[in-house]
């Protein structure tokens, strides 16, 4: 795991630590060829410059717990994935990315996050080019 990501996640409550542990060991486990960094101050993978997952503590989370509430779990391009238990992201579903959310390490299916991390490597949108495209998305193949 890049150290920065290990900084990140040692400043975190403990079961914020625990699920963000979690999620970079299969994500480094069935993405191996990605580069990560902490990037817009969150935990970031990449494929080629291109975005593809990350992941970030929310403040009160869903039930405005005192542990950190929840960690989001997000795909760049997960709307194109057709999953089950992939939100469109806030604001509104905005561009293509979706996501999950963990109160507890124990919600985190490995055979689900392998087969959306697969899906993550396969279906991407350009969003390394946002800029340049003047927020025009284009789907790479």
């Amino acid at each position: 795991m890049h150290p920065d990501i290990e900084a990140y996640h040692s400043a975190q409550s403990p079961g914020d630590r625990r699920i963000c542990d979690a999620l970079a060991a299969l994500i480094d486990k069935h993405l191996p060829g990605a580069e990560s960094k902490v990037w817009h101050r969150h935990p970031v993978w990449f494929i080629e410059g291109n975005p593809i997952v990350g992941f970030s503590p929310l403040q009160g989370g869903v039930d405005g717990g005192k542990d950190g509430g929840c960690v989001r779990l997000l795909f760049w391009s997960g709307q194109s994935f057709d999953e089950p238990g992939l939100s469109p992201a806030p604001p509104n579903g905005k561009f293509k990315s979706a996501e999950a959310r963990y109160t507890d390490a124990d919600e985190i299916k490995p055979a689900t996050m392998k087969r959306w991390l697969k899906k993550s490597a396969e279906i991407q949108w350009d969003y390394k080019n946002i800029v340049k495209r003047k927020g025009k998305l284009v789907r790479l193949t």
